[in-house]
């Protein structure tokens, strides 16, 4: 699912959200010419439950950092050009309107509070696990959780191929992004193990995250909630 994004449905410019998205491709492209020092550190800056939960790396390589900073360090990390380019074009799509609704200090605490509640969905089941985990879409899961409650009824346009044909129609957004997170709860709760190292729950724990922190933030930061001016860009499933 992608939706591109409409110039017209916001008003001003997406600071904090193209921020963030540029910040991730930096880091991104520091992993890539890091050489071996990059691998360690994107090791010592992930996420790791074992590690967490321990207090910190028993290696002296990965504790380096103080151990809770992976709870947020983790997110601008990602594996490859696939998976940095998935999370950057749901954030680049999704992210001003939000952003234009929270506001540009309401969105960053927003975005990270999300980014934290995933990898504790991720993490509690299994607090002992030494699986490292890297990348946005924890947080980004959470802005389309938060782009439910704000804007559900902002009309997407959809290429759906039901058979051996692929049609165009029109759907609510609620429908989108509820089909959505079905699909998350499925492949977590139906095929656990083939997900190919995909983290499900911390998906699901991001969009919940989302929809429950967007009224909050809206009503600390006493923002109104905007509206989208007209049906605003497109979805490919």
């Amino acid at each position: 699912m992608i939706r591109a994004g409409d110039a017209d449905a916001t008003s001003s410019v997406p600071v904090a959200s193209r921020t963030i998205l540029a910040a991730c491709c930096i880091v991104f492209l520091w992993q890539l010419t890091a050489g071996p020092w990059g691998d360690l550190a994107t090791r010592a800056l992930g996420f790791t439950p074992a590690f967490f939960f321990a207090g910190g790396a028993d290696d002296p390589r990965l504790a380096w950092t103080p151990f809770a900073v992976p709870l947020v360090s983790y997110l601008f990390l990602h594996a490859g050009w696939l998976h940095l380019a998935g999370n950057m074009l749901y954030l680049w799509a999704f992210g001003a309107d939000v952003e234009e609704s929270l506001g540009q200090p309401g969105f960053i605490v927003f975005y990270l509070l999300c980014g934290i509640a995933a990898a504790m969905a991720q993490a509690l089941p299994d607090t002992t696990s030494t699986v490292t985990m890297i990348g946005a879409s924890g947080a980004v899961s959470g802005v389309l959780g938060a782009f439910l409650v704000l804007h559900p009824r902002a009309e997407l346009a959809a290429i759906v191929p039901p058979f051996f044909w692929i049609d165009l129609v029109r759907l609510p957004a609620w429908v989108v992004l509820v089909a959505w997170f079905a699909v998350q709860v499925a492949l977590e709760f139906t095929a656990p193990q083939a997900g190919g190292g995909v983290a499900f729950r911390a998906h699901i724990g991001g969009f919940l995250a989302g929809m429950l922190l967007a009224p909050i933030v809206l009503l600390v930061s006493g923002r109104r909630r905007t509206r989208l001016s007209r049906a605003d860009g497109s979805l490919l499933r």
